[in-house]
C-alpha cells in the first residue's frame, strides 16, 4: 500500500529507479535486439569473452527484478545510441546481431537451392506434358486437358442424316489443329 501512495505522490520516482535501464532499453531497441543479448553484446564488448552460463542468471534477476545495470553495460548502451544519433552505427550489422539464432541476410547455399527447386519443377511440368502428348492418340484439342476424339460425344443427329430433312452438302474438317476445324 506504501508503494501505491509513493508511486502517486512522486509520480516520477519509478522513472528515476529505472534511469540506467532505460538507456539499455534504448539501446537494445535500436539494435532491434532483446535487453538480454544486449547485456551479452555489452560483457563481449568490455571483457572481450562470452557471458559466462554461471553469471547469466544471475545478472539478469538484477538487472529485471532490482533494476542494477552493470557499469559495462550503461557505457556500452550510451555509445550504442550516441552512434546510431550519429548515424555511425548500422544495426542490422551482424556484428550486432551474433547471438540471434535465426538472423541472416542471406540463406545459405540460397542459389544452388533455388536451382534445384526450378530444375525439379520444370523436370515435373515438362515430364507431365510430354507424357501426356505422347499417350494421346487422336487429340481433340491442342490445349490440356488432352480429350481424344473418341472420348468425346458423338452428336446425336446431323445435317446430312437421311431423317433430319435437310440435305446439306457433306463437309468433314481437316482435322484438331485445323483452321477449318475450329470456324
Amino acid at each position: 500500500m506504501s508503494s501505491l501512495w509513493q508511486t502517486l505522490l512522486h509520480p516520477d520516482h519509478e522513472e528515476e529507479e529505472m534511469k540506467d535501464r532505460l538507456v539499455v532499453i534504448s539501446a537494445a531497441n535500436q539494435l532491434q535486439v532483446g535487453e538480454y543479448q544486449l547485456l551479452q553484446l555489452a560483457y563481449k564488448d568490455w571483457h572481450d569473452q562470452d557471458l559466462p552460463e554461471a553469471l547469466i542468471s544471475q545478472l539478469f534477476t538484477s538487472y529485471m527484478l532490482d533494476n542494477e545495470v552493470p557499469h559495462w553495460a550503461r557505457h556500452y548502451a550510451r555509445r550504442v545510441i550516441e552512434g546510431c544519433e550519429d548515424g555511425t552505427i548500422d544495426e542490422n550489422a551482424p556484428q550486432y546481431h551474433r547471438y540471434d539464432h535465426d538472423y541472416r541476410k542471406t540463406v545459405p547455399h540460397g542459389i544452388r537451392k533455388f536451382s534445384i527447386a526450378v530444375a525439379c519443377l520444370i523436370i515435373f511440368i515438362g515430364g507431365g506434358i510430354l507424357l501426356a502428348t505422347l499417350t494421346v492418340k487422336n487429340s481433340a484439342s491442342m490445349f490440356p486437358p488432352y480429350l481424344e476424339l473418341e472420348d468425346l460425344p458423338k452428336p446425336k443427329g446431323t445435317l446430312n442424316d437421311p431423317g433430319s430433312g435437310w440435305n446439306a452438302p457433306h463437309y468433314t474438317p481437316a482435322g484438331p489443329g485445323s483452321e477449318e476445324y475450329f470456324v
